[in-house]
């Protein structure tokens, strides 16, 4: 028997939906992801929350962590691939 045959296959949430032209889904609180309390730094402003971790905040050479509760990951996600689906770029400032 070939080895890859023997290994059960992998589902990964949202990866089936992005295959049929969806988009992927969002990660949600106590999905297994390192959600913390803390501050969100998004749009709702909550100061005691769960939040995740979404990267690094660059400022003049300085960096933090970013953390984003679960409904702003929601709306973050929703713009970018409104953003991406829609190839949306800015347009050049006219001189």
């Amino acid at each position: 028997m070939l080895p890859e045959l023997a290994v059960s296959h992998m589902v990964i949430p949202g990866i089936a939906e992005f295959a049929r032209g969806g988009v992927p889904d969002p990660p949600t609180t106590d999905d297994g992801n390192a959600w913390v309390d803390g501050f969100c730094w998004l749009y709702c402003g909550h100061q005691r929350t769960r939040v995740l971790w979404i990267g690094p905040a660059t400022v003049a050479g300085a960096q933090a962590p970013m953390y984003a509760c679960d409904p702003c990951i929601h709306e973050l996600q929703e713009r970018v691939w409104r953003s991406i689906l829609l190839n949306d770029e800015p347009t050049p400032a006219r001189a």
